[in-house]
């Protein structure tokens, strides 16, 4: 059994359940009697799933408990594809940012993670041997174009990791992806003046070619920059990323009437991904009001999850993911956005953000609370919502984590 500390640990202590050997046992785990979401085959009905394998192996109305060596029964609950949380910040240790994975990730839901630029490529070989290769949650990672990576930065210095522009290597950066092609998805770069500085679009235009060069997207993110936000996205290209997109303030998607600037339509438009990114800056109730009114949803949702928010606003990828079912979204149209849309914007193994037959067997299991809960964004503002997803257990490949209040049957 593996544990976690109090001090680390946010919601509950992951547990690993060894299976018993059941010659008649057809497969290994089925999770019985949840309302499953599954955008990737518009599903939304009770079903049972079983795993076999680490796979899913069937998907039914029903499915006997006896052909399984565990039951896990989620009657009342609301199962999903385990959730992809594209931006992330758990390269704990190193970047003044990074959170353990485990218990801010797995232990919530999360299956699968990107950590986005944690690490350049100076710092990417520590990224890949203490953390991608020995945590349960499955981490992936985009490679920061500054050679540190976001080791810099912290609220003790104040200047980002692309202030010195010679941080940028396009040579390094192509090389460490082509000996990490498996794990490394894209190029990440931090636009922010004390971040970038003024030659801010240089900057870019050296991310531009090392993700050219490896064809590779980029994920920009963008807010307080000194270029403005249309100049930046001349530079983009079909499958890169605007990620802080529902930011507000200076550089943000919006201009000084509160209205969608016509050059994040055009971008998104030709395959630009608008993701939400919230962090502890980075996402504001307002904002996210104007644009979903103006008809400019996210591509997709993700938690921007670090050392500075974990403990609040953010808290984890649920509670975003519950701020956006109360702007209004569809639950179905939310949970996408953590799963089947997120496995297509980026090059995951085919298989995750899905409970279709065949697929990876990630499974996670919340309880939607009624009451009312006070959620704030990242500019302060509060807002009192009446649903909130919590975290209740995971499967990842059919392993279970998660909470011990939830029925499991050994068999």
């Amino acid at each position: 059994m593996k544990t976690y500390t109090r001090r680390t640990v946010l919601f509950q202590t992951a547990l690993t359940v060894a299976y018993p050997q059941a010659t008649a046992a057809r497969y290994d785990v089925i999770v019985q009697g949840g309302q499953v979401v599954d955008p990737s085959q518009n599903l939304s009905a009770v079903r049972d799933i079983a795993i076999a394998g680490g796979k899913v192996a069937r998907i039914a109305e029903s499915i006997p408990a006896a052909e399984a060596r565990q039951v896990i029964d989620a009657r009342g609950m609301l199962v999903t594809p385990g959730l992809i949380d594209l931006h992330v910040h758990v390269y704990d240790g190193v970047a003044p940012l990074g959170i353990p994975a485990d218990p801010n990730c797995i232990a919530k839901g999360v299956t699968t993670v990107v950590d986005a630029g944690s690490a350049g490529a100076h710092t990417f070989p520590g990224l890949r041997k203490y953390v991608i290769n020995v945590v349960d949650t499955r981490v992936f990672a985009l490679l920061n174009i500054s050679v540190v990576g976001q080791s810099t930065l912290s609220p003790d210095n104040p200047w980002g990791e692309l202030i010195d522009l010679r941080l940028a290597n396009p040579k390094l950066a192509i090389k460490t992806i082509e000996q990490n092609r498996d794990v490394i998805l894209g190029i990440k770069i931090r636009m922010t003046e004390n971040i970038a500085g003024r030659h801010d679009l240089q900057a870019l235009k050296l991310a531009r070619e090392a993700s050219d060069a490896v064809n590779l997207p980029l994920m920009v993110h963008i807010g307080g920059s000194f270029s403005t936000l249309p100049q930046i996205l001349a530079l983009l290209r079909k499958g890169d990323v605007i990620t802080h997109s529902y930011r507000q303030g200076a550089g943000g998607i919006l201009d000084d009437r509160n209205r969608v600037l016509g050059e994040v339509r055009k971008a998104v438009r030709d395959g630009v991904n608008l993701d939400i990114g919230h962090g502890a800056g980075s996402f504001s109730w307002a904002t996210a009001e104007a644009a979903l009114a103006q008809d400019l949803p996210p591509g997709t949702i993700s938690s921007d999850v670090h050392q500075y928010n974990v403990a609040g606003p953010v808290l984890d990828l649920a509670t975003t993911l519950s701020k956006f079912v109360h702007l209004g979204m569809k639950l179905e149209d939310v949970i996408a956005r953590a799963t089947a849309n997120p496995a297509r914007t980026l090059g995951f193994p085919r298989g995750l953000g899905s409970l279709r037959e065949g697929s990876y067997g990630d499974v996670a299991i919340f309880k939607m609370t009624e009451g009312d809960f006070v959620l704030q964004d990242s500019v302060k503002q509060s807002r009192t919502v009446h649903r909130r997803l919590m975290p209740v257990a995971t499967l990842k490949s059919g392993r279970l984590y998660g909470s011990a209040s939830i029925p499991v049957v050994t068999l």
